[in-house]
């Protein structure tokens, strides 16, 4: 598979000419869901689900699917069976992707601060999108899109679920709030020399793709 990194907390796979992209939200641009086959959303949260510009992809293309935690498919109403509401224990077939579904809250933020479902997507078994939770899968996984900035987390937090993940390779997702001395700033933690280096850390550009699976050498 190839991962393709976009805006924030958006990522496109593709493998044999298919195309899978997940939470394409407010801070994502709309070449994230070119061509795309299929659309799985962790949350209902800005920078995750952006109602306006999934309504506007499912217009354009009639075969688009969307798969999404129950508070984002309400809000799809209209669009029929395109939409699939999922919880944590599903497995589905997504744009010839195997995917199961794992987690069920929003990371707390702050205890006066309600929380929201939250839902992560293992795709393939080998790639695994929490969504804004540290959610463990209970089986390896090859690749780990590691949310690396919001306000429910800490670095050190991260290490640990690095660690407790054990991934071969890191991705940093959800860093659209942090600018050039921040992601440096985690890639020191997180990268080759720092205590979170149990796995290969990269921190894509938007645009830029890495390979992920077991056959990979990302």
């Amino acid at each position: 598979m190839q991962l393709t990194k976009f805006g924030h907390a958006c990522v496109r796979i593709e493998k044999d000419g298919r195309r899978l992209t997940v939470d394409p939200g407010g801070l994502t641009g709309p070449e994230a869901l070119d061509g795309v086959d299929a659309v799985l959303v962790t949350h209902e949260h800005f920078d995750h689900f952006s109602e306006e510009v999934l309504r506007r992809a499912a217009r354009d293309n009639p075969a688009l699917r969307i798969w999404a935690n129950t508070a984002v498919a309400e809000r799809l109403d209209g669009l029929g069976g395109r939409v699939t509401a999922v919880g944590e224990g599903a497995a589905f077939t997504a744009a010839g992707f195997d995917v199961a579904v794992l987690g069920t809250w929003h990371a707390v933020i702050h205890p006066d601060i309600p929380r929201v479902g939250n839902v992560g997507f293992l795709i393939d078994e080998a790639l695994f999108h929490p969504g804004d939770a540290l959610t463990v899968p209970e089986t390896a996984v090859d690749t780990l899109l590691l949310p690396v900035h919001g306000p429910w987390s800490t670095t050190g937090q991260l290490i640990d679920y690095v660690r407790e993940v054990g991934p071969r390779q890191v991705c940093a997702i959800h860093d659209g709030a942090l600018n050039d001395v921040g992601t440096a700033m985690v890639g020191g933690f997180l990268g080759a020399n720092g205590p979170g280096a149990v796995a290969r850390y990269h921190q894509l550009p938007v645009g830029a793709s890495l390979a992920t699976g077991p056959e990979s050498t990302g």
